[in-house]
């Protein structure tokens, strides 16, 4: 298991745009070692290729200092 940054999911989408399937499995395997296996690694990296950036939203909620 590991936790991929907004940062390195946009490298992983950066290179598949460029270079296809086999170029985000190479850069998910530069940014991740841990991961031997280039099955595995093309695997998530289609997965984290697919994702799409999470939209900030705006918390709702009571401003510090004041009173409801």
């Amino acid at each position: 298991m590991f936790v991929v940054t907004e940062a390195e999911a946009a490298a992983i989408r950066a290179a598949f745009d460029r270079g296809g399937e086999l170029s985000d499995a190479v850069e998910l395997r530069r940014l991740f070692p841990g991961v031997t296996d280039n099955t595995q690694a093309r695997e998530c990296a289609r997965t984290i290729a697919g994702w799409k950036p999470l939209s900030v939203k705006p918390r709702l909620g009571r401003l510090p200092g004041k009173k409801p």
